[in-house]
């Protein structure tokens, strides 16, 4: 079952890639459509198990609404953090203080901790090294500003987790 929204979605996103219809002639260009059809069913055939796994979930357009508020959420802090880097690197002194810290993540499922390990180490400064299972994130940060799980948490997790949690739990 989990085949056919796995099919719809790589569908659509061919057809937006490809667009194999002309609106000044009016004409569908058929051979790009009918090898869509056909990748589009392989892929869904062969990669289902790498997919999601509550395919009912790609249909809620509250997701969509969340992860494009996410969008510019996510690049003022990664814009912050570049800022903040470019100062240490221009910096007399390179004001670095670099260690690994543990944080808590609230999110239950592993689209939502992967969205929110990448979204970490997307934004210069901090990389994830390591996810538990129990919810922990450990993160190399450039400049370790707290060493306490929470106050950490708060500093690198807060501003992702409630936008990650609407968009993926």
């Amino acid at each position: 079952m989990r085949r056919i929204p796995l099919f719809l979605v790589s569908m659509v996103i061919w057809y937006l890639f490809s667009w194999p219809y002309d609106f000044r002639t009016r004409t569908m260009d058929w051979q790009i459509f009918i090898a869509g059809v056909i990748f589009c069913l392989a892929a869904s055939l062969m990669f289902v198990e790498v997919f999601t796994r509550q395919p009912r979930k790609l249909f809620s357009l509250r997701r969509y609404f969340w992860a494009i508020l996410y969008i510019p959420v996510f690049f003022w802090y990664m814009l912050m953090a570049n800022l903040d880097v470019v100062y240490r690197v221009i910096h007399p002194a390179l004001p670095i203080r670099p260690g690994i810290v543990k944080v808590k993540t609230r999110l239950k499922s592993e689209s939502a901790r992967t969205a929110l390990a990448n979204s970490i180490t997307l934004t210069p400064g901090t990389m994830t090294v390591d996810i538990t299972d129990d919810g922990y994130l450990y993160i190399h940060w450039i400049n370790v500003r707290a060493t306490d799980v929470e106050q950490a948490t708060r500093r690198i997790v807060a501003h992702f987790e409630p936008f990650l949690s609407k968009i993926f739990d």
